[in-house]
């Protein structure tokens, strides 16, 4: 790996598109007493590097779009933060905030400037202050971590975006090694403050070259900034010309077939009806708070002209023995949280055997985890369709179920266990599993009839065999409910959602399905 990296003009110059950046530093003050040896050390880095303070701001377009910047030149100073650098990025933040902007953070700073103490370690405050209440105003706060970033800057504006990259093998961590070492006498544990190990704890979403991420800052900003009025959406999608998806490709299919159908080792899941289904995909990672789970997906993505974003269960990776945890929970309510500030929609898709069995799932709080995310997503405010996309076993699934429309593959069930452990339960073998998932009604029509789904998409006749097909289907069907449902006020959303709720089983029929009870 090379060892060249882009200051902050170069960094600019990369992203950014050609020609496009305009500054909007005024000069910078200078804070040191004349002949101090700090206002000598300004002047010499003024002179040294050509920047005439740590940080630089102003707007550029990226891929059209007009966007804020403010960025960290680590050669002045060790990219530290005081007074007129803090109040240089505050006003940046307020007009950005101000003009409607979305804002690219690439901090690289060693913290607080030291030779301005305490009145330049509070600065981190209003700086922080600023990016809470540009992201209160629904606006996009997107970071790139630079080498190095460490200390106040890190533990501040720095770790508060709404999406996180990283510069490969940089140096990322709270306490900077050198002063460590200095404090304690030996070193710092070697690959713990860098950035691929960040992703693997869920702390950043993607580890990219500048290059790179210009374009996950463009895939990321097409679904962040994109249009929140239904009746654009539908002109660009055409909705109102197409209509529903038809269901007539529902035809009857028995209780146990539906479960085996949905457990087929080639059944596309999440992974493949984002590569299959949906454009401008951009993963996100973990729970931006030391915490990850495979078995959760996260991301932005846009179906059809309807922007989203998309938590669901991965099939393939609970099948390899990664059922979903506490963890993944606190993933889907990082995506619940990003939806409501944002007001974005928000995509659940279910498609799980049941959460974990462990040791480390209760004491990590799975219970808790899945009465969380029943609360945030029944009361979001924002707009929620729920696909059943395959399995729908246990609490894992109904964490994520409470949505303004509830969508069903054909194939796709819920229970409140996988049919075998509700055999067991009852009956201590699991030979009754089909008989059980027969009498509880687990199917999709079972499920339409009794008011928990509200659409069916056929399978035809199974997703398996039909992978692109069928993941198209689904997003058309998507990008459908949700235009629909960003046609309505938050206020009616809401009521609706908690009345329909509200009456499930208020006059319910005898459960049993089509057969009666076993």
């Amino acid at each position: 790996m090379s060892l060249t990296r882009p200051d902050a003009n170069t960094l600019i110059h990369t992203v950014l598109d050609p020609g496009s950046w305009r500054s909007w530093d005024e000069p910078a003050p200078d804070p040191a007493p004349p002949g101090s040896p700090y206002a000598e050390e300004l002047a010499s880095a003024r002179a040294k590097t050509g920047y005439d303070e740590s940080v630089v701001t102003g707007e550029g377009t990226l891929g059209g779009r007009r966007v804020a910047v403010m960025v960290c030149e680590f050669s002045f100073l060790a990219g530290s933060i005081g007074v007129v650098a803090a109040e240089r990025l505050v006003r940046a933040v307020e007009r950005a905030t101000a003009e409607e902007l979305p804002l690219l953070a690439a901090p690289a700073s060693g913290g607080t400037r030291m030779q301005e103490g305490a009145l330049a370690f509070v600065q981190m405050i209003k700086i922080s202050a600023a990016v809470t209440a540009h992201r209160a105003a629904g606006l996009p706060y997107i970071v790139y971590l630079r080498h190095p970033t460490t200390g106040g800057v890190f533990a501040s504006w720095g770790s508060l975006g709404h999406l996180t990259a990283a510069e490969p093998g940089a140096l990322i961590g709270f306490l900077g090694p050198r002063v460590f070492e200095s404090l304690h006498g030996y070193p710092f544990p070697e690959n713990v403050q860098v950035a691929e190990n960040l992703f693997r704890h869920g702390l950043v979403d993607a580890v990219v070259s500048a290059e790179s991420a210009r374009g996950v800052a463009l895939r990321a900003l097409t679904i962040l900034c994109a249009p929140r009025d239904a009746r654009r959406l539908a002109e660009r999608g055409g909705r109102a010309a197409r209509g529903p998806e038809p269901e007539e490709g529902d035809v009857a299919v028995e209780a146990w077939e539906v479960i085996s159908r949905s457990r087929r080792d080639d059944r596309p899941g999440v992974r493949a009806l984002l590569k299959l289904g949906a454009t401008d995909v951009t993963p996100l990672n973990g729970t931006g708070v030391g915490e990850n789970d495979p078995g959760l997906l996260l991301a932005l993505a846009r179906f059809g002209a309807a922007p989203a974003v998309v938590l669901g269960q991965d099939r393939r990776q609970q099948q390899a023995g990664r059922q979903l945890g506490p963890a993944g929970l606190r993933v889907a309510r990082r995506g619940m949280r990003l939806a409501a500030e944002l007001g974005l929609p928000l995509v659940t898709v279910i498609d799980t055997a049941g959460a974990a069995l462990s040791k480390a799932a209760e004491e990590g709080g799975l219970a808790a985890e899945i009465a969380r995310s029943l609360a945030d997503l029944v009361m979001l405010d924002a707009p929620t369709v729920c696909l059943l996309l395959g399995e729908g076993a246990g609490g894992a699934a109904l964490a994520l179920l409470p949505a303004d429309r509830v969508l069903c593959a054909q194939h796709g069930w819920l229970s409140p266990l996988p049919p075998e452990g509700a055999s067991a339960l009852l009956y201590r073998t699991i030979d009754f599993a089909p008989e059980i998932a027969k009498s509880q009604g687990v199917r999709a029509r079972d499920l339409k009839r009794d008011g928990i789904v509200d659409r069916i998409i056929p399978e035809l006749p199974d997703a398996a065999y039909e992978p692109g097909a069928f993941c198209a289907r689904v997003a058309r069907t998507l990008e459908y409910e949700i235009i629909g449902l960003m046609e309505r006020t938050p206020g009616d959303r809401l009521a609706t959602r908690l009345a329909r709720y509200r009456r499930l089983g208020a006059a319910a029929p005898p459960t049993g399905g089509e057969t009666g009870p076993v």
